[in-house]
């Protein structure tokens, strides 16, 4: 279990994209993360991004949240995307931190929550369950992700072409999440942030001409932008989402080009006490981890073992980290 002179942070989605690498930050400066996960894939994905603790246990189920914040100091919660209960599964966990009187809470919602988009306002709900919790928050509100790119990377790489379901000229702030990620560790590992709401996005709004020109110098040849009709997208880029999900995510696009998304990178820097990351520095990154645009494997498979009685808190053996 956890050592008492080591802070234990729940961390919500530890073994995905933002949940993973909050996890890996709050590893590197010395926190125990406890992975709430639902699966044995999920527990390894969870400690391949730094989790000393995996427990079971479900958004859903309110006595498995209760085991799992037992001895707990801060949680992290980020809601699954386009999913119809996400307010019911927020406002889950806030009454639970509270029944737990827990120390810290993080709240990851998303830039502009009443724009209008329905996957932006089912943040609102636990944004106001966090303001009349009496608990000791922070919500912070992240621009559309550099990683959003990523997927995207194999196409520029291999065809000179990236493509997106919205206008070449709408323009967007971006943000890199391990910066985000950086944020929420100071959040839940100190004082400075407590009780705030915080816009965070890097330099610039670029639209997609100005990132394919990007690529292009970095990739030393023409890179040309193309805007994509969403089933076209989808059709290649295959979310996982159907039915009203996917309705949600073509809105999603359909505000963009009607409107972009605004932000600037004044908070994440003060925050930060440093220049945020760049776009340019993230394509250099794909560039040298993934040259090619070949997809890599996902290293974790699925455990034969029991799964471990929700609630409780499994120790594991200290993985690598996912470095910055």
């Amino acid at each position: 279990m956890s050592d008492p002179n080591r802070k234990t942070v729940l961390v919500v989605g530890a073994s995905g994209r933002s949940g993973g690498y909050v996890a890996a930050e709050l590893a590197r400066r010395g926190v125990i993360v406890r992975a709430l996960v639902r699966n044995e894939v999920a527990a390894c994905a969870a400690r391949d991004n730094g989790a000393l603790e995996i427990v079971d246990g479900d958004l859903r189920d309110a006595e498995s949240l209760d085991g799992a914040l037992k001895g707990v100091h801060g949680v992290y919660h980020v809601g699954p995307p386009f999913v119809a209960d996400e307010p019911a599964l927020g406002i889950a966990m806030v009454d639970a931190a509270k029944r737990a009187g827990i120390g810290k809470f993080v709240f990851s919602s998303v830039i502009h929550p009443a724009n209008g988009l329905a996957n932006h306002a089912s943040k609102l709900p636990v944004e106001e369950a966090l303001l009349r919790s009496n608990l000791d928050y922070t919500i912070l509100y992240p621009a559309t992700l550099f990683q959003n790119i990523a997927p995207a990377w194999q196409g520029v790489v291999r065809d000179g072409v990236f493509a997106e379901p919205f206008s070449n000229t709408a323009r967007l702030a971006r943000v890199d999440y391990r910066d985000v990620a950086e944020v929420a560790a100071k959040a839940l590992t100190g004082d400075q942030l407590a009780y705030g709401s915080f816009e965070l996005a890097a330099d610039g709004m670029h639209n997609r001409i100005e990132i394919a020109a990007l690529m292009g110098a970095l990739l030393g040849r023409a890179i040309e932008p193309v805007e994509l009709s969403f089933e076209a997208w989808a059709a290649a880029a295959k979310p996982p989402f159907e039915g009203e999900a996917l309705a949600q995510l073509a809105r999603v696009f359909e505000s963009y080009t009607a409107f972009g998304s605004a932000g600037n990178s004044l908070t994440l820097r003060a925050i930060l006490g440093r220049e945020p990351s760049t776009l340019r520095q993230y394509f250099e990154e794909l560039a040298a981890i993934n040259p090619g645009g070949r997809r890599r494997t996902d290293p974790c498979q699925p455990a034969n073992g029991p799964v471990q009685k929700r609630g409780v808190a499994r120790p594991v053996q200290e993985s690598g980290r996912r470095s910055r």
